[in-house]
């Protein structure tokens, strides 16, 4: 799985309708193997910009594309019931005819994301936070597998729960799990297909990130092989950030040098962001999308 390289690309959902499908569209027609939107409340830079719910945002764009794969990136849990999400993801694999990748992380803290606030639901502790977690994944992954499922968890209980009619991806969507801590690691080397880290904070320098992403990489590496599990088996994603996404399509040239940086380290999947932050590398992103990106998958 590691040799085979795939490029996503993300933008946000806080544009008017119509924009937003004639990205996704372009996004198809330009080649790219998945695109992806986030899962907020609120754009938590900007709470008070317009901003589009992210599953039910998800399902539109499923019904005007055809091929390329989709998701978010990454669906938070606090803002879930994890059955309802369950039957959100088989609903939209049917929409999209078998496209949907399953994003799901652990969610930012109230700290950065003010959704906590505005909706009402609990901030949780860490420990609770990983716990939950892995019951949420355990039962996504539980329920789209079988016909009907029972959990009986801390946190979560599920009884006799009907999955009907099953999802079209057997034996269910493909599950990307971001984390970064060995807690939630593990998660990942038990549960998912795609492991998504990201790039740092806009103050990271990229020698930084490297280092961080190689340790982890390392780590799922140890505990897959301590569970039994082939770490080939494994994609690993990254969500270009920060200032390397700034940069990434200032040049063919940055591209290219975050492309081998990541490579370097056994990653196959980068997921970038649609330069609307600067408009004059658009022209470059759709070069880089047309020739560079066929050139490498042709490697």
């Amino acid at each position: 799985m590691r040799d085979t390289m795939r490029f996503g690309t993300i933008v946000l959902q806080d544009m008017p309708w119509q924009e937003l499908t004639n990205l996704w569209q372009k996004f198809e027609s330009l080649g790219f193997d998945s695109t992806w939107v986030a899962d907020h409340f609120v754009n938590y830079a900007h709470p008070t910009s317009p901003w589009f719910e992210g599953w039910s945002t998800l399902a539109g764009l499923a019904s005007v594309t055809s091929r390329i794969r989709i998701g978010t990136l990454v669906t938070s849990i606090p803002l879930r019931n994890p059955a309802i999400l369950a039957r959100q993801a088989l609903t939209i694999d049917h929409i999209s005819n078998g496209r949907l990748e399953i994003g799901i992380g652990a969610g930012a803290p109230g700290k950065i994301d003010p959704s906590y606030k505005m909706t009402g639901i609990t901030d949780w502790p860490f420990r609770e936070r990983i716990k939950r977690f892995k019951e949420q994944v355990e039962i996504v992954d539980k329920l789209l597998r079988n016909t009907t499922s029972s959990y009986n968890g801390e946190y979560y209980q599920i009884e006799d729960a009907v999955m009907a009619p099953g999802p079209v991806q057997k034996p269910r969507p493909p599950l990307t799990i971001a984390a970064h801590v060995k807690e939630s690691l593990k998660i990942v080397a038990e549960h998912a297909d795609t492991w998504n880290s990201f790039g740092g904070d806009f103050g990271s320098p990229p020698e930084l990130i490297v280092e961080k992403t190689r340790k982890r990489s390392d780590f799922l590496d140890k505990y897959c092989e301590k569970i039994g599990r082939d770490p080939g088996s494994l994609r690993r994603s990254l969500l270009v950030f920060g200032a390397e996404a700034n940069n990434a399509f200032a040049s063919e040239e940055q591209f290219m040098e975050i492309v081998e940086r990541y490579r370097a380290l056994g990653l196959t999947e980068l997921i970038f962001f649609y330069p609307f932050f600067a408009p004059d590398q658009i022209p470059v992103f759709e070069r880089i999308a047309k020739e560079t990106i066929p050139a490498i998958r042709s490697l």
